[in-house]
């Protein structure tokens, strides 16, 4: 292995080999008690510190880096203590997941670390948002994310490189071709000579580089990043190197031929850079000795500090507060929106009210958003000059720009992952789903990278995703679906959907003022059906708090979205039943004080909504009153659905689908029970 120094003096090859030497030998540590069943789970990047440990020697202290779980040369690099890495491996909730996740699921915004989760793709999307937050601030930056060869056939792959290119973002791919994905050599996932390859496709320069030798690692990915910076684009880097053991301890090698083994060894990163180190003079057998005497001390004396951790101490409310982002945790100022409830609205503003459509109400409640946060960036399909599929955006481009108003790819996975690295920068986005059945694409970085990353490490994720929704169009199954009960499920996310023009504006301010992520539903067919009274001051509607519709004393209607409209007219044909409405408006999390107060009004409930009967978050609030409010009922709690079918595209086959038309015969039979 030829090694070129270039410039780099004695002192710094001296400190590269220590970085190379400690992650190494803490390894070795970590599978011995591995055996010794005090950590549970190891994966193992023996062979490859050359590329963790280079790439982030070459980058500034301040880039973050999107490593894998084979990069434990990363965190040691950045100066993470061992004794808290310890604690985290061994699951303390003294490391930094607080016990919630193991190995190196789990990042750090001190260091600059972001936590990989366990689907491989998604961390490179978040790089590009990053690196789009230094290009609108035109720093002198760039991030780094790490695949391995597998992880190159993820969807998420293309879709992070392919926006990277057409954005000319500073942003640097990592491929660690070790050969195998768990035990799938590389013959079997892709049929290109070299990953590399694959850069011209996007429009980017690659290279492929020796990936164990730490001086051509670190130099080109130094060179890398001067390149990224100055010609503000991407690059890929594929890395050549192999893992020495199996995918996790647990795996075994079977499946390697064992002469690989032995090439590989002759390979090995810290042996050939320590002998080059020695014949260059730069250190002698007695340093070396003394450098490893030395590690092998500190790891011992951290690692009686991680093994002193305080016992689990099992706290419900911590637990549950930990899910969601306060305010002032994540940064954020008070923001100068009112906060307002729907009785006020004409005592608060006197003349300062228009009468609105709700699409009309969104756009102005987005336009606010955008003159009250400069840092808010919106991205989504067609939503620049076009104004978007509903013209909601329209205009928007001329009055902030194209570089805060970005027209996106057809990457729904890689813009929901740019907007969580946008995130990490302290950058507000709303990503507009073009329709809400298109979430489907970007669903893992939704659900899993998302609405967990503030439980898993404490990083807020302060994104809006906007979603077209509902049916009664005429639009069919792939652009009518009601798909929030999907997301209800998923802690860490809150839902909300306005029916109401004045609670479209103020919920979606709250959202964009809230730092947690938000899926905010707007009901097509209401967009330009319905219209009512809106302040045009700056001003949020709470999220989490229901709003009383209509007094009544004889079946209360719970409902939100379109259901709400359906439930007032069928009220008004029929003044002979005394009925009361609850709009929810937020679906996660939902207002229980209120449900229960609609319960005692009546003791007769019909949950109403246009979703699908099974699994809709009808069945849930429906359990939740027979579970809390079962002596004020007077009758079981009836629901009201779509049918179980996909939504139909005929007019008259989705009227037959639809709630509204069987809203009668339900409460009908709930009045007689």
């Amino acid at each position: 292995m030829q090694f070129d120094r270039k410039n780099l003096s004695n002192e710094q090859l001296v400190h590269f080999y220590r970085s190379l030497l400690w992650p190494r030998m803490i390894e070795e540590k970590m599978l011995v008690l591995l055996r010794q069943g005090k950590i549970s789970k190891w994966f193992s990047g023996i062979g490859q510190e050359a590329i963790a440990v280079g790439a982030a020697l070459a980058m500034q202290e301040d880039e973050w880096i999107m490593p894998l779980h084979r990069n434990l040369g990363v965190f040691t690099t950045r100066n993470m203590p061992l004794s808290k890495l310890f604690m985290q491996w061994q699951g303390s909730q003294q490391g930094y997941s607080k016990a919630r996740e193991r190995s190196f699921h789990f990042g750090n915004k001190e260091h600059y670390i972001c936590g990989m989760i366990s689907h491989l793709g998604p961390q490179l999307a978040i790089a590009d948002g990053v690196a789009l937050a230094y290009k609108l601030r035109k720093e002198s930056k760039a991030s780094i994310a790490f695949t391995g060869d597998g992880g190159t056939s993820e969807g998420d792959f293309h879709e992070a490189l392919n926006v990277a290119a057409v954005w000319n973002l500073p942003v640097i791919f990592i491929i660690e071709n070790n050969g195998y994905g768990l035990s799938t050599p590389t013959e079997e996932q892709y049929r290109c000579i070299s990953l590399v390859d694959k850069a011209k496709g996007y429009g980017m320069e690659g290279t492929q580089i020796d990936g164990n030798n730490l001086l051509t690692v670190y130099d080109t990915i130094k060179g890398v990043r001067d390149y990224c910076i100055k010609h503000q684009a991407p690059y890929l880097i594929e890395c050549t190197t192999f893992r020495m053991r199996g995918h996790e301890e647990a795996s075994g090698t079977k499946y390697v031929p064992q002469e690989l083994f032995k090439l590989w060894e002759m390979k090995d990163p810290i042996k050939n850079f320590e002998q080059y180190l020695l014949y260059s003079g730069v250190l002698r057998e007695n340093d070396t000795e003394n450098i490893k005497s030395e590690f092998k001390e500190k790891i011992e004396s951290e690692l009686q500090v991680g093994f002193a951790s305080s016992p689990i101490v099992v706290d419900t409310e911590t637990e549950l507060n930990d899910v969601y982002a306060e305010k002032s945790e994540a940064g954020s100022q008070k923001p100068e929106a009112r906060v307002i409830d729907n009785s006020a609205v004409n005592s608060d503003f006197g003349h300062q009210v228009s009468d609105l459509r709700l699409i009309d109400a969104i756009k102005q409640g987005l336009y606010q958003s955008m003159q009250q946060h400069p840092n808010l960036v919106l991205m989504g399909q067609d939503i620049a000059e076009y104004g978007g599929a509903f013209k909601i955006t329209e205009g928007f481009v001329n009055e902030f720009g194209k570089e805060r108003v970005r027209n996106t790819p057809l990457c729904e996975s890689a813009i929901v992952g740019a907007a969580l690295g946008l995130s990490l920068e302290g950058y507000k986005c709303m990503m507009e789903m073009q329709f809400a059945d298109f979430v489907t694409v970007g669903f893992n970085q939704i659900i899993n990278n998302l609405a967990k990353i503030h439980y898993r490490w404490g990083q807020n994720g302060d994104v809006v995703i906007r979603m077209p929704t509902g049916g009664g169009v005429g639009a069919g199954p792939f652009h009518s679906q009601s798909n929030e009960a999907w997301f209800v499920h998923t802690p860490g996310l809150k839902v909300v959907y306005p029916s109401t023009p004045i609670d479209a504006k103020g919920l979606l301010i709250a959202a964009i003022n809230d730092p947690n992520p938000v899926l905010y539903f707007e009901h097509k067919a209401l967009y330009r059906s319905v219209s009512g009274a809106v302040p045009e001051d700056y001003y949020e509607i709470e999220i989490g708090k229901a709003r009383h519709v209509r007094e009544g004393d004889e079946v209360s209607i719970i409902t939100y979205g379109a259901g709400v409209h359906w439930a007032e007219d069928y009220a008004a044909e029929h003044p002979e039943i005394s009925i009361d409405i609850l709009d929810l408006r937020t679906l996660l999390p939902l207002d229980y004080i209120a449900i229960r107060e609609a319960v005692q009004r009546t003791g007769r409930v019909l949950i109403l909504h246009e979703d699908t009967l099974t699994g809709g978050i009808g069945g849930e609030i429906a359990a939740w009153i027979a579970e809390n409010c079962f002596v004020l009922l007077d009758a079981p709690v009836m629901r009201c659905a779509s049918l179980d079918t996909p939504i139909p595209f005929s007019i008259d086959l989705e009227n037959n689908f639809m709630a509204k038309g069987r809203l009668n015969e339900s409460v009908m039979k709930l009045r007689s029970y």
